[in-house]
């Protein structure tokens, strides 16, 4: 864990829980940046020029969406008034941490670099609340399963890339059982995903199966939107909503796309997410319930 308090004129602090992953700590770096700034009173412009950048350049580095420059930010902690010298080299350590490739980076042959970015928050969320249309989440699918959902959605991918692809997303579910801090996911997924054969018979058979198994883990919990319901809350489609250990950072609501992905963070945007999923729990079958259904599916699959 690395903090670092900046004195009560500023207001701010910056802690990062062990399992943050590089992008988190890019996005806590660029957010205290962001209110040394505001509190010394200076323009993004006049930040840039101080680093020989433009203004530009130092919303993306507030926003945690480049890799830092131990340089730049050494200036801007000068330029912001920050000479405390444990205080700096606290964030210049974070910013050095922020630089480092996360695992998923060694896959960049078959990951989008839209996709890199939920990969790395996923990584450190502590909290993950999805909502999934037409396929098993991801966290949750078995081997074949994911193998089957990837040659469906890319047909003329190579086995090769098939096997990459499947490689990262088991790979990604390790942290559902890491210890001591694994994430709570919490799924809420449409009954006709459970009933759609994706892979044929026996793999829909292992897939279920594997669901059942894995809500016996305390830090999954799994509801089903049954057919019954008809019309439900979240007719805009899936979506994720992440929630992380560090206080400094906000929710961010991840909607994919065919070739790119949304990712929301402003309260508002939240809030009309987070409270559609509320909904959706209220509504969904209980976890005792959904246990019920899984296996009246599985005997009749």
């Amino acid at each position: 864990m690395c903090t670092l308090a900046t004195g009560p004129s500023r207001e701010a602090s910056v802690t990062t829980s062990p399992s943050s992953g590089p992008t988190v700590r890019r996005i806590v770096v660029g957010s205290q940046l962001r209110r040394l700034r505001e509190a010394s009173g200076i323009s993004r412009e006049a930040a840039g020029f101080q680093i020989r950048a433009s203004e530009s350049k130092i919303s993306r580095l507030e926003l945690g969406r480049v890799s830092f420059k131990e340089r730049d930010i050494a200036d801007l902690l000068t330029l912001y008034g920050l000479t405390d010298e444990t205080e700096r080299e606290a964030l210049l350590t974070l910013a050095r941490e922020a630089n480092r490739q996360g695992w998923w980076h060694t896959y960049d042959d078959v990951l989008p670099t839209w996709f890199q970015t939920y990969v790395g928050l996923e990584e450190a969320a502590g909290l993950i609340r999805s909502y999934e249309v037409q396929f098993v989440p991801g966290l949750l699918q078995t081997e074949d399963y994911a193998r089957a959902v990837t040659v469906t959605g890319r047909p003329k991918a190579t086995g090769e890339e098939v096997e990459r692809r499947v490689k990262l997303r088991m790979t990604r579910q390790l942290m559902l059982t890491r210890r001591p801090h694994p994430p709570t996911l919490w799924a809420v997924v449409d009954e006709a995903a459970l009933r759609r054969p994706t892979g044929g018979r026996k793999v829909m058979r292992a897939q279920l199966q594997r669901l059942l198994e894995l809500t016996e883990l305390p830090n999954i919990t799994l509801q089903v939107m049954p057919f019954r319901l008809g019309g439900h809350a979240a007719d805009g489609g899936s979506f994720t909503i992440l929630r992380f250990p560090e206080q400094d950072l906000p929710d961010i609501v991840y909607v994919e796309q065919l070739v790119s992905a949304l990712y929301l963070d402003k309260r508002e945007q939240v809030d009309a997410y987070t409270q559609v999923m509320d909904r959706l729990t209220v509504d969904g079958l209980t976890p005792e319930g959904t246990h019920e259904l899984l296996t009246k599916i599985l005997t009749q699959t």
